[in-house]
């Protein structure tokens, strides 16, 4: 069976840049970059209520256009794609505001910076654009720092904030990242960092857990230096803090395969970031045995055990003249043949935690790339990442259904 992974990209298009731009007057651009687009809205359109806040909060406050309407010539027409429902863009459209627009503004103190900096096109699909060969599905698209397109949003669930989270609010916060450093520069230290590691054609079959060790955050991260950095700074600003404890632990962790690294089919390779030995017994390089992750317990001293699992005797098991069964060794064992303690309770296969040998340390470098961005914010373009983090925390934390419906009103409420 086929396994998707989902990504979102940034395509720099000379054409759309240079057409935009030669469409403007030698006196400079005007009031807005859509002059086809009319004051005059249809009180008796289906639609009217939507539209009118769209032109209100939208186009007359961003000189967005936001296209909600499925325009095939704005499309790629590789892709078999479908236009979003009307109640899933009404939804977006108010998330997107609250969970995108809004913050810079409570960043920053005003719509002035989306508005100079933002994209002047936000376009709705209703469903993802897949490529079969690769196996990828593409969540978003920064086009030449004009245009966001937002896809598969008619699969979106507008309650499931933290779903929303991994799949739109991020997308966005990613998309924006691209709009920026196409406009200033990526450090070029952090350009340095991941050199000779970044994998373009096969960042798909790589799993999480070893990028975090080789210090990316996410798979798609390790495709190449933009899309690196885009996602840093996406991920730090919409991860919860519980995503990113799990994230320090992976990515202070050695990890191994069973697989042939050179096969075609690297999706069917299997890490592991634990091992065990059979019974507990060092001795035979036979006995060592790699572990998932889901296999093992950490205990409260801080060592890990095989989940359910239990050391056996050593053959033969006899029983002594006090009743008792004793393995090879003289331990003591139960009916079946598993060792017991001194209070006669099984005793777990013990754990050990695969070296970190990858000559990396993912916490480090993950650390270095969070400064890296953070820096580059604060000094080029004068806001503080972590406030833009801690706007997006504090509403995905407080956001409930209530807050969805008040979002609603803004559009359904007009008169």
């Amino acid at each position: 069976m086929k396994k998707y992974f989902k990504y979102i990209s940034a395509l720099a298009l000379v054409a759309m840049v240079s057409m935009s731009l030669s469409s403007c007057s030698e006196k400079g651009m005007g009031e807005t970059i859509f002059p086809d687009v009319s004051d005059e809205l249809d009180p008796n359109s289906y639609t009217y209520k939507f539209d009118k806040w769209l032109k209100a909060n939208y186009l007359d406050v961003y000189n967005l256009d936001f296209q909600y309407r499925l325009q095939d010539n704005e499309t790629n027409m590789y892709y078999n794609l479908e236009p979003a429902t009307l109640t899933n863009a009404i939804d977006l459209a108010v998330l997107a505001k609250y969970m995108w627009f809004d913050i810079y503004e409570e960043v920053t103190g005003s719509k002035e910076f989306v508005k100079m900096y933002g994209p002047r096109i936000l376009m709705l699909v209703g469903s993802p654009a897949i490529n079969p060969q690769s196996g990828t599905i593409i969540v978003g698209l920064a086009e030449g720092g004009i245009k966001v397109t937002l896809l598969h949003v008619n699969s979106m669930n507008p309650l499931d904030i933290y779903g929303l989270n991994s799949d739109y609010f991020h997308t966005m916060h990613h998309e924006f990242t691209h709009i920026l450093h196409q406009t200033k520069s990526i450090p070029r230290e952090f350009q340095l960092l991941s050199l000779g590691r970044y994998d373009p054609i096969n960042w798909q079959d790589r799993k999480s857990t070893v990028v975090h060790s080789l210090g990316f955050v996410t798979p798609y991260a390790s495709s190449e230096i933009r899309e690196d950095f885009a996602e840093t700074c996406a991920n730090y600003i919409t991860l919860t803090d519980a995503q990113w404890e799990r994230i320090w632990l992976e990515a202070g962790r050695g990890y191994v395969t069973d697989g042939n690294e050179d096969s075609d089919e690297m999706s069917n390779l299997n890490y592991y970031c634990f091992y065990y030995f059979e019974n507990n017994d060092a001795t035979k390089d036979e006995n060592k045995k790699y572990a998932n992750e889901n296999q093992v317990v950490e205990q409260e001293d801080g060592t890990y055990i095989l989940r359910n699992q239990y050391q056996r005797g050593v053959a033969p098991i006899t029983t002594g003249e006090d009743g008792k069964r004793y393995d090879a060794n003289g331990a003591l064992c139960d009916a079946q043949g598993f060792v017991l303690n001194s209070s006669g309770a099984r005793i777990p296969i013990t754990v050990f935690e695969v070296e970190d040998a990858d000559g990396i340390d993912g916490v480090q470098m993950l650390e270095t790339k969070i400064n890296l961005a953070r820096n580059w914010f604060r000094e080029q373009w004068g806001i503080e990442l972590d406030d833009l983090r801690n706007a997006v925390q504090s509403r995905l934390q407080s956001f409930d259904a209530s807050t969805l419906e008040d979002l609603r009103q803004q559009v359904y409420g007009q008169q």
